[in-house]
């Protein structure tokens, strides 16, 4: 039967996908036109089959917070290339999965893809948007914040996006935490959140380090414990130095305004 351009053009506005892909699925389905949009999703369906193995190291990170200031949440929707994710389509994509996770704050990745998005969930939304792109995508890092004060930092070009939650409400302070954490990358706040894993790990190199440079066993094990503390010192927030006056570490910046003021939890995303 014939198609006409008007009803190619309805089906590319609802799907988003080329005019060629639309008017080949409303060839195949004899103009029924929800039959083409079927066509078209398990299009979707296969080219995520086909490319679920491929890296998708490439993405688009962002941070959002609520009107309230008292939530928040961040993520990366992971493409396989640079131009994917500069794109102003992919962009409102990735847009519109943030304001879906912080109107309803899902815990984990996997709630988040069962939320809706649309007529269908994120996850099924995401398929869709590999029919139209071509390219693996998916929701690999997220995080999100409930407290007295939260803050969002994106850093321009969207490779790294920082979350912080306060006790006390001071958004400009929360506002510099945040810059901290996406400039030093922390692994935790203070010592304590560090695991014991990597504790042993870094002792376990600076051990090494001391033995390969010719140090007794016995002087290798308190080297080892010298350069667990320099780490503390450069990958825990409390113990870093204040990037705006680095003759202060965080804390001290922070007893300096408040002392009663603590950082509850942070989550950092960024792309290598």
């Amino acid at each position: 039967m014939a198609i006409t351009a008007a009803e190619v053009n309805n089906l590319r506005k609802q799907t988003g996908l080329g005019l060629m892909d639309c008017k080949n699925a409303l060839v195949e389905s004899d103009g029924d036109f929800d039959k083409a949009i079927e066509i078209l999703r398990k299009k979707g369906q296969k080219i995520a089959a086909k490319r679920g193995d491929n890296e998708a190291s490439e993405g688009y990170v962002i941070a959002k917070t609520s009107a309230d200031g008292k939530s928040g949440i961040n993520l990366v929707l992971n493409c396989e290339t640079d131009f994917v994710a500069k794109n102003d389509l992919f962009v409102d994509f990735v847009n519109s999965i943030a304001d879906v996770a912080l109107s309803k704050l899902p815990s984990t990745v996997q709630e988040l893809n069962t939320l809706p998005l649309g007529d269908r969930t994120v996850a099924d939304a995401i398929q869709d948007q590999m029919g139209k792109i071509g390219e693996k995508l998916e929701v690999s890092e997220y995080g999100v914040i409930k407290d007295a004060c939260v803050v969002a930092y994106n850093h321009p070009g969207n490779r790294t996006a920082a979350l912080v939650g306060m006790n006390v409400v001071n958004a400009e302070v929360a506002r510099e935490l945040a810059m901290q954490i996406a400039a030093m990358a922390p692994v935790s706040i203070d010592e304590s959140g560090v695991s014991e894993e990597m504790k042993q790990k870094e002792l376990e190199i600076g051990k090494d380090l001391a033995i390969q440079e010719g140090k007794p066993a016995e002087m290798a094990e308190k080297i080892a414990y010298g350069r667990l503390n320099k780490f503390f010192k450069e990958k825990t927030l409390m113990k870093q130095e204040f990037i705006k006056d680095n003759k202060k570490s965080v804390e001290q910046y922070l007893k300096e305004v408040d002392k009663d003021l603590k950082v509850s939890s942070f989550k950092l995303i960024s792309l290598s």
